[in-house]
């Protein structure tokens, strides 16, 4: 059986979603999935962004990284979505890109798909899991198989957040312990996609 295909779309003001990501990438990888990671074109006024060295830096640090596309979507097996909380909801930027899916959405091909999602908040209380939640919506309508990481694995015991990986960026980049969970996160998905692919095989 060929190796579950997983796009890890990601929307990163300042690196803490994309450090997310990449470990997420890491986890996809070791449990045998082919992987693209694939971040969400900004599209805040250029203002904003030099207003903020960190934010403009980190533009310029991941410029190499492919954005994503429709393409990816109906490329992959399962889809883990990352992004900043905004007032409890996911960034503009990425629900910006899920509002172009109709198309896919309409011919059925974002069906029966596996999807998760993590995230981060400036604070502690401030909005992880409603942001997480919100994202479930649109699996939903998709029709899409949500797995999240529950408590599966002893890290997410430490990391505390059953609806998907979280960190509170006002204590700095992500501890090990998040990157952790972001890791098997991935390998719960690509694990629960794998089974699926072979029980429709078979």
């Amino acid at each position: 059986m060929k190796p579950v295909n997983i796009a890890i779309i990601y929307y990163s003001a300042t690196g803490i979603v994309h450090a997310l990501a990449q470990a997420a990438a890491e986890g996809a990888e070791k449990a045998g999935a082919r992987v693209r990671l694939r971040k969400i074109a900004e599209t805040a006024p250029a203002e904003a962004i030099n207003a903020r060295p960190d934010w403009a830096q980190h533009l310029q640090d991941t410029a190499d990284v492919a954005e994503a596309s429709l393409d990816d979507l109906a490329w992959a097996d399962a889809m883990l979505f990352g992004t900043p909380t905004r007032f409890g909801n996911p960034a503009s930027q990425l629900r910006a890109f899920i509002d172009t899916t109709g198309g896919l959405w309409y011919d059925g091909r974002l069906a029966d798909k596996v999807y998760s999602a993590f995230t981060a908040s400036n604070t502690a209380h401030g909005g992880q899991e409603s942001t997480l939640l919100a994202l479930g919506n649109t699996f939903y309508h998709w029709g899409g198989i949500i797995v999240p990481p529950g408590y599966t694995d002893p890290i997410q015991f430490q990391s505390g957040n059953p609806y998907g990986t979280s960190h509170v960026a006002g204590d700095g980049p992500p501890s090990e312990v998040a990157l952790q969970a972001a890791r098997h996160q991935a390998r719960r998905v690509v694990d629960t996609a794998a089974a699926l692919k072979a029980g429709r095989a078979a």
